[in-house]
């Protein structure tokens, strides 16, 4: 185990000495991306090939664990094959020296330069459909994106219904009288109705993710709480964000909903292979939390260490940081007497 361990640079991968238990159930809760198996009496099988006892070339098991990612799991299992073959070589090169020691034949120095034998093969299976472990970013796009998109429409609404914003469409132009009402009050029924959207939107995508293309899912009910209060987290922190910001709101919650969470998931590339500052975006970006959340649901049996804990965690702190943000701000404007009053044309 020392020569597999010393065949790929520290800095490239991190590996973890574990037992059969220990590494099954790493696999199970997501948190390796795969595992290079020594089987017992694999030292005993490598001395035997010099001597008449040897029966079978010793080998090694490399498995995968592809609901972390195509990606993820690809390179995993390219730095464990790397591993293995440099440790094969490396044994290989020891046993010829001794081989030709002892007077040994060609063909038998041929075998034993690279004598370990490496297969690869899955390690925590998925579903057929899920995508080769890609499906709960889709999945978390599309929650993210109606969420993003619903709650900008919502803001556009309310405020053209309240006579604050022109309303268009083609080259009809209309403007309602505008209704006295405070920011607080505002946000507040932006807020409600952006609960009620995500009602809808959480439900369409799972009709159409899981009903309509199947992709394979389990804990269904569980799935839909989870969908629903992270659509609600990304749905008011739009409204919270539109409110503080005005109309620039729109590019700000862009950024922060997309633009920035979406190279900080961790979902299609790992994020041990993207640079520092999305690694630090990680820790809070929405979309990451989420990410992991529905991951765990489909392709970890719901484990709460697999990331739904984390996953529910952050949708709390959300929720509660829009909320705090959104009103403390309206409250603060109205304080000041920053009305959006408009004076009405004679």
């Amino acid at each position: 185990s020392r020569e597999v361990i010393a065949a790929t640079p520290s800095k490239a991968v991190q590996w973890r000495r574990l037992n059969q238990a220990q590494m099954q159930d790493q696999l199970a809760a997501g948190k390796i991306y795969g595992a290079l198996v020594i089987p017992a009496g694999f030292t005993s099988s490598v001395a035997a090939l010099t001597t008449s006892r040897a029966t079978a070339r010793p080998a090694l098991t490399i498995l995968t664990n592809p609901g972390l990612g195509s990606l993820g799991s690809s390179l995993a299992s390219q730095i464990s094959q790397r591993a293995a073959h440099q440790s094969s070589l490396a044994i290989g090169r020891q046993l010829t020296d001794r081989a030709k020691a002892g007077g040994s034949d060609a063909t038998l120095r041929a075998l034993l330069a690279d004598p370990v034998t490496v297969t690869t093969r899955v390690g925590h299976p998925i579903g057929r459909h899920s995508g080769l472990g890609l499906t709960a970013f889709y999945y978390t796009l599309l929650l993210v994106l109606t969420a993003f998109v619903g709650g900008n429409i919502i803001n556009n609404g309310v405020d053209s219904g309240l006579g604050y914003t022109d309303n268009e469409i083609g080259p009809w132009h209309s403007r309602r009288p505008t209704v006295p009402i405070s920011r607080t009050q505002t946000l507040l029924l932006k807020m409600i109705m952006s609960a009620g959207i995500a009602v809808i939107t959480t439900s369409l995508t799972m009709v159409a993710t899981v009903a309509i293309l199947g992709m394979d899912a389990s804990h269904l009910p569980l799935l839909w709480i989870f969908s629903y209060c992270a659509s609600l987290a990304v749905g008011l922190g739009v409204q919270a964000i539109n409110a503080a910001f005005g109309g620039i709101g729109q590019v700000v919650s862009m950024f922060v909903f997309i633009a920035l969470a979406l190279p900080s998931s961790g979902a299609t590339v790992p994020l041990q292979a993207v640079p520092d500052f999305y690694r630090f975006l990680a820790l809070f970006e929405p979309f990451r939390q989420v990410t992991d959340g529905v991951r765990a649901i489909l392709y970890f049996d719901a484990r709460a260490d697999a990331g739904l804990t984390r996953g529910w965690t952050m949708i709390a702190i959300g929720l509660a940081v829009a909320l705090l943000f959104g009103f403390a701000m309206t409250r603060y404007y109205d304080r000041k007497g920053l009305h959006r009053l408009a004076l009405q044309e004679a």
